[in-house]
């Protein structure tokens, strides 16, 4: 395969696990009542369960207090859900000439980096486990290597000239 298809593909990938992420984050509260189904089956208590079982109802149960009394509170996790979108576009860049746009794939390097720092600062602030911590530091790390690997294949691209 060509340098170039295999740099669109790297980022494709990234491209999809951004929307993914961003759409998955509108409709939590049915995500999580479908995993509490999963997990728990009509049982709804978490002080029954322990461990990632406890933490699933326990985020269920807050979200469906949160949106039957504050459901303004939601409006944040559609901007986030936004960001993820609006970040996504700018990997067009790169996708169509990632020699020119280079520089947003370290820039999401370093964004995807900055997500292990600010896991750790604000989880234990916010009272978010460990485990769910590496979780969400996981989305970050995922995009390393692909990001990695389109920068490391640019090279192998024949140099435009400027302008």
């Amino acid at each position: 395969m060509p340098a170039l298809k295999q740099i669109r593909l790297a980022i494709l990938i990234v491209i999809f696990g951004l929307v993914l992420s961003g759409l998955t984050a509108f409709p939590l509260l049915h995500e999580l009542n479908l995993l509490s189904q999963i997990l728990a089956g009509d049982s709804r208590d978490p002080a029954a369960y322990g461990g990632l079982v406890h933490w699933v109802l326990k985020v269920r149960e807050g979200l469906e207090h949160t949106y039957r009394d504050y459901p303004f509170i939601a409006y944040g996790t559609d901007w986030l859900a936004f960001g993820h979108l609006m970040i996504a576009l700018f990997f067009i860049l790169p996708y169509r000439d990632p020699q020119r746009y280079e520089g947003v794939l370290k820039i999401g390097i370093a964004a995807s980096l900055l997500v292990i720092p600010l896991a750790f600062i604000c989880g234990p602030i916010r009272g978010i486990p460990f485990y769910w911590r590496l979780i969400d530091c996981s989305f970050g790390v995922i995009c390393i290597p692909f990001l990695l690997f389109a920068l490391r294949k640019i090279p192998a691209l024949e140099r435009k000239p400027a302008g």
